[in-house]
């Protein structure tokens, strides 16, 4: 069952939740809600993302509304906490919006700051875990091969789980991972993989030990799932700060995998100052359950973005649905 682009519009609910913490540059996450056969879901690419990329993630919305649904292996997906770039003073309030969490993934490599802020902060990250927490950090592709290599061995005193995408490109992750070659410090692969023309690339070249996957930008659960069989490599779900909506995809898909060896980036509802429905997916003792998520109507209209903002989201729904084909 596919819906018409007319049906799209139509049951659209188009929302600007505030962040509790600036994430990335961002204050607002807006994002489109739709409802099908199958209940919620969500349609929320970066403003930033073209037309073609954007409808990767208007087929995962309609895939996890109006499509096939996988087998679930798990009811429960044990999730990270995720710090942004916060000063260590703010460390301790971030992470107390993630209850129960035992890994952190740490956003490194920002724009306008030091490898020392990046230290800072881990180091604070690793006083509030104690030695028993984990601690991964996601440059987002930030450094060259030499600045990762450094921090790599600036950061190594606090334990790293992994590095995520330390460096843009698929040669450079395999360079670094043949520096790095001798150490017990694992490379996962994000947007090598989700903003690649050949999610598989990074596999087949060797660049990276471990796959960051988020079905939206991979165009759904399907989808994702067939690149963590053709890669053979462990998989972490992550979310693209994604409404609870979107979350239950990500964890529809973490729970379908038939190995989940990592803490999955689902948390993050708890980044969000408000959402969507009366029970957001926020982690309790670590965990999120693998559920669908109802909106509650009065959460949708109070957090209805402004008429022009609704309309900007309208286009963009049109648009990548003719990509897709839709009527």
């Amino acid at each position: 069952m596919t819906p018409t682009i007319a049906e799209l519009r139509a049951g659209a609910h188009v929302v600007a939740l505030p962040l509790a913490t600036r994430f990335r540059g961002i204050e607002v996450r807006e994002a489109i809600l739709l409802r099908g056969p199958n209940g919620w879901t969500e349609f929320s690419p970066f403003l930033e993302y073209d037309d073609t990329e954007s409808s990767a993630w208007l087929a995962a919305a309609i895939e996890y509304g109006w499509g096939a649904q996988p087998v679930q292996r798990r009811d429960s997906i044990p999730v990270n906490a995720t710090l942004p770039a916060v000063a260590p003073e703010h460390v301790e309030g971030v992470l107390a919006r993630f209850p129960g969490t035992r890994t952190v993934k740490v956003k490194v490599a920002e724009r306008g700051q030091t490898l020392a802020d990046d230290v800072a902060r881990v180091r604070a990250t690793r006083a509030f875990l104690g030695p028993e927490g984990r601690i991964r950090v996601d440059a987002n592709g930030g450094w060259n091969v030499d600045e990762a290599e450094r921090a790599a061995h600036a950061l190594d005193p606090f334990d790293l789980e992994y590095l995520e995408q330390p460096c843009a490109t698929v040669p450079e992750l395999a360079e670094l991972r043949a520096r790095l070659h001798d150490w017990s410090l694992p490379i996962a692969a994000d947007e090598s993989v989700r903003k690649a023309d050949d999610p598989l690339l990074v596999a087949r070249e060797g660049a990276a030990d471990i796959l960051v996957l988020k079905a939206q930008p991979l165009g759904g659960v399907a989808a994702a799932l067939r690149i963590a069989e053709q890669a053979g490599l462990p998989v972490v779900v992550s979310s693209a700060l994604d409404t609870s909506m979107g979350l239950a995809m990500g964890a529809a898909l973490a729970a379908a995998l038939p190995e989940l060896d990592y803490d999955c980036g689902l948390g993050t509802a708890a980044l969000l100052a408000a959402d969507v429905t009366e029970a957001p997916l926020i982690p309790h003792e670590g965990r999120i359950p693998v559920t669908r998520v109802e909106a509650d109507p009065a959460l949708l209209e109070r957090h209805a973005a402004a008429p022009e903002r609704a309309a900007w989201w309208s286009e963009r729904l049109g648009r990548c649905a003719v990509l897709l084909g839709l009527e």
